[in-house]
């Protein structure tokens, strides 16, 4: 050691403690015990201050006990001298010198610590200005010091409390709190003991309560800060001990003692609501009232004192708050109450309620509050920010309020009780302005308590007066949104007593007119909330009726009987609200919607002006060239900013698991998102839809922002509880969280239409985290089914609106590889997640967490991507049999595993016990014919299967899956018919699901879809049919075939009779038909009957066919297609060639379709020359060295017969063939005289009737097939062939009109020989045979029109044509005239005024010179003859 050191260490004064411990450490031994008394009672002797030996004794170093000492401190005390030993010694020299003195040592040593005491508070001056509430790091440690020593004279009788805190209190006027604690911590001087002892303890104990709550220690003394809350805690301890804990006999002293720390804290809780009422913000962190509200926290608070004291405490101290200052009355109750809600209320207050009810359940706390309501007069303003705090952070309140409102309304009306009634009313509307996902609406609580006849009021007419009375009461009170709920619900009256309702009623709207809310401005499905948010505009008002009005109509199908009593009662609101708004231009859809129908109903009604309507019409079209894209841009970031720190926020106290906390979090979340989306704000309905235009992205940026901000958010949160616990073990955190969106309509809307974006177009893109949350949100939207609208998109993919996991559901297509890879990783997400939410509770409910589409699309993906999921069937117990294994992973973690895969999760799920259970339950069960939607749309070009494993695919789900599946599973019962059907059905709908694929997607190519494999399977299960099914024969297969496609055609046919939709339905589903039954073998269509050991053929169906169907969709009339006449003419000769005598049997069922079905016979002769080829050669090879059957031999013969006889050959031989068949031979041979009709013309005399009847009905049927083609030149102008028509027509008419027959043929009525004819054209052209003739005769000459009107039965004909002609004008189905025709037709009436007719072939130019008699004219005139 330096000498430096040495001198200074001499030189520096010691203390009696380092010197006995120096001494100590010097001494290796024990000395003896006499010797170490003897020096120390010198040493002592030698210092005659007691205050300053009492300042020595002890350890010098800070020894605050409130603060952790190191080891070296620890050790230094362990070394010093014993507290036995200095208690000893400052005993024995109080004792000395209290002898010499004369005086008690009690007393000595009480002014000997006092004066230490006052030194030690007196080392620091304080500013009065800038006064300390809590002594300083170095006084405390001096104090704690100070108060061990005590404790040690205390325990051995030197010193005497009482005596000590009577001198401390004539010394001390406001005692330190930090001295009463110390005192009471050091069990020197307890504070129950000051509390018994100090008469004016009430009034300096609320003065420095109230100044060490409201002392903030300075920036960085965190002891200090400390020591402030243990002392609060230590007096609050004290006090509900001594104040709230209840003994079987209380003796006057502990009723004193109770009194007064009852006192006490009701003090500083006054103070409390006092400071709130005079400062609404948050004052700084640990001062003021905050700092006692914390001591209210049960968990620190409950510590020192009993749980049935605690509850004791915090029931008073809510009594106390609820009835703290009435001085609102009722009627501010009513007035003020908007303004009482959680968002709006003190956050003071209603942290204060909610320690307050923290350790008491919701049925507890409304009980007490209705004792409390019933017993005392109570401050209306806490009363409800009580209630809004308790259901805010406890959403399961909303049963127990419903229940206490119910006793409150049976109480008030079974003593016609107002109070309990107002405080029914009050408590239910505090309720419903916290907004839906709290508590009902107040419109939908007055609806369900007096809508209906068993409401409270509907028992008498005592209690319908009282109740109108009530409400009449409250008018001159009521704020407007209640007002309009009554009238626009009104209670339940029956009709005797409906006079009571409209002076009511007259008394709100005058009330309302006195608010300057215009009854006429009001709503006609007014929003009636109340909750926070800006007051609802007439215009906005009207936009929302409009809506209304509209989804109602849309479900409905009839205008609602608001609107037509709005149209008539309130006028003033129609015509100038509600028209305006529902007559807003927009861009009309090509196909009407429900908005462009609701129009049309109310303008046939006669409720909107034509001026008005004209106007919107207009306004519409101009609207189409404009651009409708308008992008709103908000610059102000604030609630972005604001929106962000609260999701933030509620991260982390999901993360805590602080469920109250949460639910107080989503308010203020909620209240933010209403400033941001101040138009979502009116109630959810039954009938509400939200329209979603899938093709217009959002328009405003921070709309976008928002809802990607909410979205991360969700998803951020399900990945942080996911790291912790299963869904199951969540909690509602994610429930509430979308109750709380589903609040806002605007915020919905966005919300699905950004989902739908992205599943839709970038599915892809999403990380697995992303995918697990959005699921997970798409689950709970899924959920909440009941509470939210449905979803309409536009364009209108889906026939009728749809809920939202629906809806969001469609956007996840199927068509591609990399679309199927997207679609099943979400499924399977939220599918594991569903199943996981709902494992906890009955079966019921879990369904609700597991949307059925998605489940679809995973039965349906998963067998086709993982091969192996095929060889895993499901059971009829839902198991999986013997791919059951019994251990398997857990669902959860595999779904939320980093390093697992989506094909892992996905085969986990596949044998998971809760999904395959699913498939039995019928909402879940994917049908064959969704399975077969599905397939369909798939591109086989991006196909995830090559075409190999496609066709194994398909063959398996037909034959393994869904053949043998019972029809009540979907499939179909081990029917192959049935499976056909299915097939065959999906096939014909396939051009309509492609202009919907095209719609929904338009980022796949036109590369094809997947109907050529489908069309394949059908021809394999068609043919299995016909060879596995032998004994009963192709017969069975025909039949199956044409009934089925008969059933389709006739139920389009019936929809919609005679219109033009229905028509162009029917065309559709036959020209799909026959694109399939041309890839059918063509034998199946005719059968083979055995009868009497022969074989015949049965062309019954087939004929049946032709004659309902083909018919109607020939183009051009009359004419089957070429490929269509060959497969049948082919199924004909095979069928044939399985009898035993082909030939004969082929010229048997020719004849018999000669008779009966003229289309196939003149669609044959038509196109004969490239089909007798075709069936010469099949033919041979179906029946080697036959000769040709003799019935189709006759074609050719009357085919060369016909040439023969344009070429004016006479002396050829006619055929012996039916004389339809001769007429469309002659007909086929007109059509190829392509300039030279002169020779065609002379060979019609060679026939004229003259010669024989056979050559007679020939040139009828010639005529009417003239007249068909004539037809259908006029209604198809492109053609060129209408004069060559008309001349053939003129020429057979000169032939013809000796003789009636050529009348019958534009008669159908008639039942004649040629009646027949009519099964040659379709049905329109035989509605327009009546314009034909007429048509005709009118351009015929003058000679030629009076030989046809002295022809027998021309009158009757022409009257019947003429009413005909009418009738198709009225009916609307007139054709429309092109310019050619009007201009070869004279203005006016057709029948009136015919126009003149030239002998040249322009039968456009007129010849005044030959003026032809009218119609009109030559009718008269061969009636009077």
């Amino acid at each position: 050691m330096s000498l430096s050191a040495s001198c200074d260490s001499i030189s520096q004064k010691r203390t009696l403690s380092s010197l006995i411990a120096g001494r100590v450490v010097k001494r290796p031994k024990q000395g003896d015990g006499e010797q170490l008394q003897q020096a120390a009672i010198q040493l002592l002797e030698q210092q005659q201050n007691l205050c300053s030996l009492l300042r020595e004794v002890g350890n010098p170093e800070p020894c605050n006990l409130l603060s952790t000492q190191n080891g070296e401190q620890k050790q230094a005390v362990h070394q010093g001298i014993s507290s036995a030993i200095t208690g000893s010694l400052l005993v024995c020299e109080l004792r000395r010198q209290a002898v010499q003195l004369g005086v008690p040592v009690a007393v000595l040593s009480v002014k000997m610590v006092l004066d230490r005491l006052m030194e030690i508070a007196g080392t620091e001056k304080e500013d009065e200005h800038n006064r300390r509430e809590l002594f300083t790091s170095s006084q405390r440690v001096q104090l704690c010091v100070l108060l061990e020593s005590s404790k040690e004279l205390l325990s051995q009788g030197a010193l005497c409390p009482k005596l000590l805190w009577k001198e401390y209190r004539r010394h001390q006027r406001l005692p330190k709190l930090e001295v009463v604690y110390h005192l009471h911590f050091y069990s020197v001087l307890s504070l129950k003991f000051i509390l018994e002892s100090d008469e004016g303890v009430r009034s300096w104990m609320v003065s420095q309560l109230k100044a060490l709550c409201s002392w903030t220690p300075p920036q960085g003394e965190e002891e200090t800060r400390n020591v402030q809350q243990k002392v609060l805690l230590m007096c609050v301890g004290v006090l509900v001990g001594s104040g709230f804990e209840r003994s079987h006999e209380p003796t006057a002293p502990d009723k004193r003692i109770s009194l007064l720390c009852c006192s006490v804290l009701d003090a500083m809780l006054f103070w409390l609501l006092d400071t709130m009422d005079n400062c609404q913000t948050l004052t700084s962190d640990g001062a003021g009232p905050e700092l006692w509200i914390q001591i209210f926290d049960a968990s620190l608070c409950g510590v020192s004192v009993s749980a049935e004291a605690l509850q004791h405490f915090f029931t008073h101290s809510l009594t106390q708050t609820l009835t703290y200052k009435p001085r609102l009355t009722v009627s501010d109750a009513i007035t003020l109450q908007n303004e009482w809600t959680f968002t709006k209320a003190s956050p003071l207050l209603t942290s204060l309620f909610h320690k307050l009810a923290v350790i008491f359940s919701v049925e507890l706390l409304l009980r007490h509050l209705q004792q409390v309501l019933e017993t005392h007069e109570v401050n209306w303003k806490h009363v409800l920010c009580f209630l809004s705090t308790l259901l805010v952070y406890n959403p399961c309140a909303q049963h127990s309020l419903r229940e206490l409102l119910s006793r409150l309304l049976g109480s008030a009306f079974d003593g016609y009780d107002l109070e309990n009634m107002i405080t029914a009313f009050l408590l239910a509307r505090q309720g419903a302005l916290e907004g839906p996902g709290i508590f009902l609406s107040y419109s939908d609580w007055f609806k369900m308590c007096f809508g209906g006849g068993s409401g409270y009021h509907a028992t008498s007419k005592k209690s319908l007066v009282f109740l109108l009375k009530f409400l009449s009461d409250l008018v001159p009170f009521e704020p407007p949104q209640y007002l309009k709920v009554h009238i626009l619900h009104p209670p339940y009256i029956p009709m005797k007593h409906r006079s009571l309702l409209m002076e009511y009623v007259s008394l709100a709207k005058t009330r309302l007119a006195d608010l300057k809310e215009s009854v006429e401005d009001m709503g006609l499905y007014e929003n009636i909330s109340g909750a926070d948010g800006p007051t609802v505009q007439p215009q906005c008002q009207a936009v929302q009726d409009v809506e209304k009005a509209v989804n109602l109509f849309e479900s409905t199908g009839r205008i609602s009987a608001t609107v037509m009593e709005a149209s008539i009662f309130r006028r003033p609101y129609f015509l100038s609200r509600f028209l305006p708004a529902l007559l807003a231009p927009r861009v009309l859809p090509v196909k009407a919607d429900a908005r462009m129908s609701f129009i049309e109903a109310l303008r046939k009604a006669d409720k909107i002006p034509a001026a008005q309507y004209s106007s919107y019409v207009e306004s519409c079209q101009r609207q189409r060239t404009q651009d409708r894209s308008a992008v709103y841009l908000d610059t102000n970031d604030d609630p972005l900013d604001v929106l962000k720190g609260q999701l933030q926020q509620f991260t982390e106290l999901l993360v805590n698991g602080n469920d109250g906390e949460m639910s107080a979090q989503l308010s203020w979340i909620s209240h933010t998102l209403n400033v941001i989306f101040p138009g979502g704000l009116d109630e959810q309905s039954e009938q509400t839809v939200i329209k979603l235009d899938i093709n217009t992205p959002l328009s405003s940026s921070l709309h976008v922002k928002v809802i990607n901000m909410i979205l991360r958010n969700f998803c951020q949160c399900v990945l942080d509880a996911a790291h912790t616990k299963p869904p199951n073990k969540q909690g509602l955190w994610a429930s509430r969280y979308v109750s709380m969106l589903l609040g806002n309509t605007q915020v919905l809307s966005s919300l699905i239409h950004r989902l739908w974006d992205l599943f839709h177009n970038q599915g892809s893109l999403l990380s697995a985290a992303h995918l697990l949350g959005l699921a997970a949100f798409v689950v709970h939207l899924h959920a909440s089914t009941p509470h939210c609208p449905m979803v309409q998109l536009t364009p209108p993919l889906l026939p009728k609106p749809v809920p939202v996991g629906e809806a969001l559901s469609s956007a996840l297509v199927c068509s591609t590889h990399a679309n199927m890879l997207s679609c099943v990783r979400l499924c399977v997400a939220a599918v594991c997640y569903g199943i996981c939410k709902g494992d906890s509770l009955p079966q019921q409910q879990q369904h609700d967490y597991v949307p059925s589409s998605l489940y679809k699309k995973l039965v349906y993906l998963i067998p086709r991507l993982l091969p192996d999921a095929r060889r895993t069937p499901i059971n009829a117990d839902g198991l999986v049999g013997d791919y059951q294994e019994q251990n398997l992973p857990s669902l959860w973690s595999s779904a939320t595993d980093n390093n697992s895969t989506w094909r892992k999760t996905a085969w986990c799920l596949w044998r998971h016990a809760a999904f395959r259970q699913l498939e039995h339950i019928p909402q879940y069960q994917l049908s064959f014919s969704e399975w077969l939607a599905n397939e369909l749309t798939v591109q086989r070009s991006a196909d995830a299967l090559s075409d190999p494993e496609r066709q194994e695919y398909q063959q398996w789900a037909c034959l393994e899956l869904y053949l043998p599946r019972s029809v009540e599973r979907g499939g179909c019962g081990g029917d192959m018919k049935t499976l056909c059907s299915h097939l065959l059905s999906a096939i014909m709908e396939q051009q309509l699901s492609n202009q919907g694929q095209e719609k929904l997607d338009h980022r796949v190519p036109d590369t094809g879809t997947c109907l050529p494999d489908i069309l394949s399977r059908l021809q394999e299960l068609v043919y299995e049919m016909e060879v596995t099914d032998s004994w009963r024969g192709k017969a069975d297969v025909c039949d199956f075939l044409f009934e089925l496609v008969s059933q389709r055609c006739s139920s389009t046919a019936s929809s919609a009779s005679q219109s033009v939709s229905s028509e162009l339905s029917l065309q559709l589903i036959l020209n799909t038909w026959n694109r399939v039954l041309v890839a059918l073998p063509a034998v199946l269509f005719i059968k083979v009957k055995a009868e009497g050991g022969t074989a015949t053929l049965d062309c019954n169906k087939l004929i049946e066919h032709i004659n309902q169907h083909q018919r109607k969709v020939c183009s051009p009339a009359g004419v089957l297609s070429f490929h269509i006449t060959a497969h049948f003419l082919r199924g004909v000769l095979s069928a044939a060639a399985h009898c035993g005598c082909p030939g004969k049997e082929l010229n048997k069922a020719w004849s018999h379709i000669s008779l009966h079905c003229p289309l196939l016979l003149t669609s044959t002769v038509h196109w004969w020359e490239h089909l007798s080829p075709v069936l010469l050669s099949l033919w041979s090879r179906l029946c080697d060295g036959e000769p040709f059957p003799e019935q189709l031999q006759l074609l050719t013969d009357c085919r060369n017969w016909a040439w023969s006889l344009k070429k004016g050959l006479s002396t050829s031989t006619v055929p012996p063939a039916p004389a339809l068949l001769l007429a469309a031979s002659l007909h086929c041979a007109w059509q190829g005289c392509e300039g030279d009709t002169q020779g065609f013309s002379a060979a019609l005399n060679i026939l004229r009737p003259q010669r024989g009847r056979q050559y007679h009905q020939v040139l009828v049927f010639l005529l009417f097939l003239g007249v068909n083609d004539y037809l259908s030149a006029l209604l198809h102008p492109q053609e060129k062939n209408r004069q060559k028509a008309k001349n053939l027509c003129t020429d057979l008419l000169s032939v013809l009109l000796h003789s009636a027959d050529w009348l019958l043929i534009f008669n159908s009525n008639e039942q004649s020989v040629y009646h027949l004819v009519t099964l040659v054209t379709t049905d329109e052209f035989t509605r327009l045979m009546p314009w034909a003739f007429y048509s005709l005769l009118l351009q015929q000459s003058a000679e030629l029109l009076q030989r046809a009107v002295q022809c027998p039965g021309f009158l009757h004909t022409a009257i019947l044509c003429y009413i005909n002609l009418l009738q198709l004008f009225l009916e609307g189905h007139t054709p429309t005239l092109t310019s050619q025709q009007q201009t070869a037709q004279p203005a006016g009436d057709p029948v009136c005024r015919p126009g003149p007719r030239s002998d040249s072939s322009s039968v456009s130019a007129p010849q005044p010179s030959q003026p032809q008699p009218r119609l009109g004219l030559l009718l008269m005139s061969r009636q009077r003859k």
